[in-house]
């Protein structure tokens, strides 16, 4: 059978750009929530000498997420999974980032999971927001209720995310809590379905030219000072990073989140 790649958010931006660089020896399935981005991105990648399908999927919905998994499998061996799915904070209001945003790595990681076998991977997107939260304020046990009590876990976190006045810091709030979830849940994956040969990490961007990443570029311009060429990255530069992190000859590279974002976390070290 054939080796599939499977990339949820990969009709645009990093995930597209991610799907390049793929072998050409891989299906790759591209998912996500409009079919007509799809296929545009579809054709693009055909045009390079791609085989690519499409399949619309709601990562927010875990049905749909299982149904997006069995059709990968349906296709042959699912060997790499790239979570590239995601919403920024001028997209959703905070409910709505943090069930795209957390529950559904949730949902695709465990989905994944059951048709993915030992030699497999899955790669899960967070941001540099992660590291933006005091450590005070991270809410490590409300995030074991994802897996036990989604809508507990979900009242818990707007409750802290209602704490500012503004309305965009309340979902820029939300976003930072739903990275700082993916990062720390794939990291539990990593060791959960290590023993089954399925390696789980996650990478984390700076801010991006991409659509997504030019909304948020007015408010994260601030960062960019402290990045070490001072500029935002480029989705052909993260989804060549994507890439080679979710190439299964990675095989040491488990457990940890990868971050790329010019230096922008670190930089204040050094300036």
């Amino acid at each position: 059978m054939a080796d599939v790649c499977v990339i949820t958010g990969g009709g645009s931006g990093m995930g597209l750009a991610a799907a390049g660089y793929m072998p050409k020896s891989k299906m790759i399935v591209i998912a996500g929530r409009t079919v007509a981005k799809l296929e545009k991105a579809a054709e693009k990648l055909r045009a390079e000498g791609f085989e690519v399908y499409t399949k619309a999927c709601d990562t927010s919905d875990r049905e749909s997420v299982k149904v997006l998994a069995e059709y990968a499998a349906s296709l042959g061996n699912v060997r790499n999974v790239i979570n590239a799915a995601g919403l920024s904070p001028s997209m959703a209001d905070p409910e709505k980032l943090l069930r795209v945003n957390a529950l559904g790595t949730v949902y695709v990681n465990s989905e994944f999971r059951k048709v993915m076998g030992s030699g497999s991977v899955i790669l899960d997107i967070s941001s540099n927001s992660a590291y933006a939260l005091p450590s005070v304020i991270i809410p490590k046990r409300t995030y074991k209720l994802a897996e036990t009590d989604e809508e507990k876990f979900l009242k818990k976190l707007l409750k802290l995310c209602r704490l500012p006045k503004d309305k965009y810091k309340q979902s820029g709030l939300a976003y930072a809590l739903s990275k700082n979830f993916t990062v720390r849940y794939a990291g539990k994956c990593a060791f959960e379905y290590g023993g089954e040969g399925i390696r789980v990490l996650s990478l984390s961007p700076g801010l991006i030219s991409t659509d997504m990443g030019n909304t948020e570029a007015e408010e994260g311009a601030q960062m960019l000072r402290y990045g070490a060429e001072k500029r935002m990255g480029t989705p052909e530069e993260l989804g060549y990073a994507i890439a080679t992190a979710a190439d299964e000859r990675n095989g040491y590279l488990a457990g940890v989140d990868i971050l790329c974002d010019g230096g922008c976390t670190f930089g204040k070290r050094y300036t």
